[in-house]
C-alpha cells in the first residue's frame, strides 16, 4: 500500500500556455495546413481534391483572433490568443464554450509545435461534399459572420422549453435553415 493516497494512471496533458498573437494568424495557419496537406493528408480517401488550404476572414473578436480554416478535409472556426477576453488556457483535447454573438459554441483546445496553442469548432468534415474553393470560401465566410452575429431570436428570447441549444441554431444558420 502506497499509504493510501491513489495517483491517477495517466495524468492529463499539461496546459501549454498561448502565446498572445499580434499580427494576423491567416499565414501561419495555412502555410502549416499547407505542409500537412502535403506530407500527411494527400492521398487519404476522405479528402476533397477540389479544395486546397487557405485561412479566412480572421478577425479580432473581444481581442482574441477569430476566423476558419478551410483545407481539403476540415472546415473549422479558429480562435487563437490575442490577448484578449476570449482565450483560456486550457489542456489539448479538453473542451469549453465560448461565448460568442450567435450563442455559446464549443471549441476543441489543441497545441501543434509549428504553430502553438489554438482552440476549433468543427463545422464540416469530411468536406467531401462541397464542389470547389468557391463553395469552401463562401460557406466559410457564411459561418464566420453566423459566429458574430447576433440571432434574430436575441430581441424577443423564446421560453426556456422550446429554446435550441446555440450550437445546433447556429449550424441551422449556416445551411440557411431557421427551423
Amino acid at each position: 500500500m502506497n499509504g493510501g493516497i491513489r495517483r491517477p494512471a495517466a495524468a492529463p496533458p499539461p496546459v501549454r500556455m498561448a502565446g498572445v498573437r499580434a499580427a494576423d494568424p491567416s499565414a501561419c495557419l495555412a502555410d502549416h495546413y499547407r505542409q500537412v496537406w502535403q506530407t500527411q493528408m494527400r492521398d487519404l480517401p476522405f479528402v476533397n481534391p477540389a479544395l486546397h488550404v487557405e485561412a479566412i476572414g480572421f478577425v479580432r473578436h473581444a481581442g482574441d483572433w477569430l476566423g476558419v480554416v478551410v483545407t481539403p478535409w476540415f472546415l473549422n472556426l479558429f480562435l487563437l490568443n490575442g490577448g484578449g477576453g476570449l482565450w483560456r488556457d486550457i489542456p489539448a483535447g479538453q473542451r469549453r464554450t465560448v461565448e460568442l454573438p450567435c450563442g455559446a459554441l464549443q471549441f476543441i483546445a489543441d497545441d501543434d509545435p509549428a504553430i502553438g496553442s489554438y482552440q476549433y469548432c468543427p463545422l464540416i468534415a469530411p468536406v467531401t461534399a462541397i464542389p470547389d474553393m468557391g463553395a469552401a470560401r463562401q460557406a466559410a465566410s457564411d459561418a464566420l459572420h453566423a459566429a458574430l452575429t447576433l440571432p434574430a431570436q436575441a430581441a424577443a428570447p423564446m421560453p426556456a422549453a422550446t429554446a435550441e441549444p446555440a450550437r445546433r441554431g447556429f449550424l441551422r444558420r449556416l445551411a440557411g435553415r431557421s427551423g
